[in-house]
């Protein structure tokens, strides 16, 4: 039925399926059960007609403001749909939720401004929506333009941080990434959106996730913060067992950065939407690992035992440093945080090769310790916060500013093939201001394997930044895993710096 402005929940100009009960509980339950079941793909309504909605013809479709779920004053913040496309092609079911009851927001190809001209307005009917986005709060002038989440392919889904911009993506799970046998795609197959009218109170959404392996429920509590917060609470049931099962994972881009500008042809000084993963482990270690744009696929688990957190973070804020009018300086940093102990595992980190920014290429998650076999049950309780900057930055603890490396002095002692790499890493942060020539700190410095020498501590010119400097000599091509900080009488003054020293990405001599 068509619902007036005097209709149920106020919602003007949307037709709605029938109503039905719903609790996050029975959605698990629902979960539950299908993981028992064998697996059916979701709908591609109208296949090679979508294939022609290709990315500009899906960016010329707009969903009619006027027909935004919510936005005739019944919730805080408005939602709009995604129609079908190339890149999206199949229909998700997506409902209304109030006091208890849920009723399906059905597609009408009137929701649309359609161009003439454009596949899409060849659509059937019934062809269902790609995926949502939540608007700003109608009490601001820009609602219709601003968006601050926004759910679309797959399971994944993305927010803006503090600096108004989409950047990296996060995924509901990630299903035997990097594996031989090819990764899993499970997707979002239908979404539960609460009436709300608090704009201070979170927004809640409930999806349900089905794939090959795992059918799972989710609950999202989004709160547009400076950023954006969103609480997760993640119940996953495997319909068959997986080599590797991924909690909270994250998506991003990494193609190059000052220390390997060198090695990549394009005008920009960097390109990246994340330059490192950042963690905090159990022990409170606080750790920065830069990314890799590797020649081939490599992968880095960092073991831990009721780890604090993890996040791809973009740290380079300089627009001098990109010089690029898509303000790569102002795309987000994500910190996952666990919200209860998550006991022994790993945290992920994968880094694919490419040669563009158009591709993710990295990726990290959780890998919990238990074997993800038939049957088996998971539940996780996880934060995420998009924000530009460490939500739990240490103030006596200096973060790594920048990595950068270049031809040694001992190249000849490594023959033909190579030589030694120079290695120089800054520090920045409020306690190294307090050093002077009398408090110098130490480089502890390490390496899985090769010769570490000319190790040398001294302080940026013009700055309270500090420095560490050594050459690495390892003639062979098999990674060196490399591991620096700062102390002072025994004690951290920095980050650890750990790094992956790939002998392609190396100065030749």
């Amino acid at each position: 039925m068509t619902l007036g402005r005097r209709g149920w929940a106020g919602l003007d100009g949307l037709e709605l399926g029938p109503a039905r009960p719903f609790t996050f509980e029975g959605l698990i339950e629902t979960a539950y059960r299908m993981a028992r079941e064998d697996y059916g793909a979701p709908p591609r309504p109208a296949p090679a007609l979508v294939d022609r909605i290709d990315y500009d013809e899906h960016g010329a479709l707009q969903f009619r403001r006027d027909h935004a779920l919510f936005s005739d004053g019944s919730g805080a913040f408005p939602v709009t749909f995604f129609p079908l496309g190339k890149f999206f092609p199949k229909r998700i079911e997506m409902h209304v939720v109030r006091d208890g009851e849920a009723r399906e927001i059905r597609y009408l190809p009137a929701y649309f401004d359609i161009p003439a001209g454009n596949p899409a307005g060849q659509l059937p009917a019934d062809a269902g929506f790609a995926g949502f986005r939540l608007h700003e709060s109608r009490r601001r002038d820009d609602w219709r333009t601003q968006d601050w989440v926004a759910f679309l392919g797959a399971s994944y889904f993305r927010a803006i941080g503090a600096l108004g911009q989409y950047g990296l993506s996060a995924r509901g799970i990630a299903i035997d990434t990097a594996q031989p046998q090819g990764e899993e795609f499970p997707d979002f197959r239908e979404f539960y959106i609460e009436e709300q009218n608090d704009e201070n109170a979170p927004v809640m959404i409930h999806a349900l996730l089905d794939g090959p392996s795992v059918s799972a429920a989710y609950r999202f509590a989004l709160r547009r913060t400076e950023g954006v917060d969103m609480e997760v609470e993640a119940h996953v049931f495997l319909r068959r067992a997986v080599e590797v099962l991924g909690f909270a994972p994250l998506t991003s881009m990494y193609w190059y950065s000052e220390r390997d500008r060198p090695y990549h042809i394009d005008w920009r000084p960097e390109i990246h939407d994340s330059d490192g993963l950042a963690l905090w482990t159990g022990t409170g270690e606080r750790i920065w690992r830069p990314l890799n744009n590797p020649d081939s696929v490599r992968v880095s688990s960092f073991f831990d035992h009721r780890p604090r957190g993890f996040g791809l973070m973009q740290r380079d804020r300089d627009f001098e440093n990109y010089l690029d009018g898509v303000h790569y300086e102002r795309r987000p940093s994500v910190w996952v945080e666990p919200l209860e102990d998550w006991g022994k595992g790993s945290v992920r980190l994968i880094e694919l090769p490419t040669t563009d920014e158009i591709h993710d290429n990295i990726v990290c998650f959780w890998v919990a310790e238990a074997r993800p076999s038939e049957g088996a049950a998971f539940r996780f309780r996880y934060r995420l916060r998009w924000s530009d900057d460490h939500p739990y930055a240490p103030e006596r603890i200096a973060p790594v500013f920048a990595t950068y490396s270049g031809r040694g002095g001992l190249a000849a002692q490594a023959g033909p093939d190579g030589g030694a790499v120079k290695y120089v890493v800054e520090f920045d942060g409020p306690s190294l201001g307090e050093l002077d020539s009398q408090r110098r700190p130490e480089a502890k410095v390490s390496a899985s394997r090769g010769e570490i020498s000319r190790t040398a501590v001294e302080r940026v010119p013009g700055t309270d930044r500090w420095r560490a400097l050594f050459e690495l000599l390892a003639a062979d091509g098999d990674p060196v895993e490399l591991r620096l900080y700062l102390a002072l009488d025994g004690k951290p003054l920095t980050e650890t710096w750990l790094y992956q020293h790939l002998r392609e990405l190396m100065p030749r001599t």
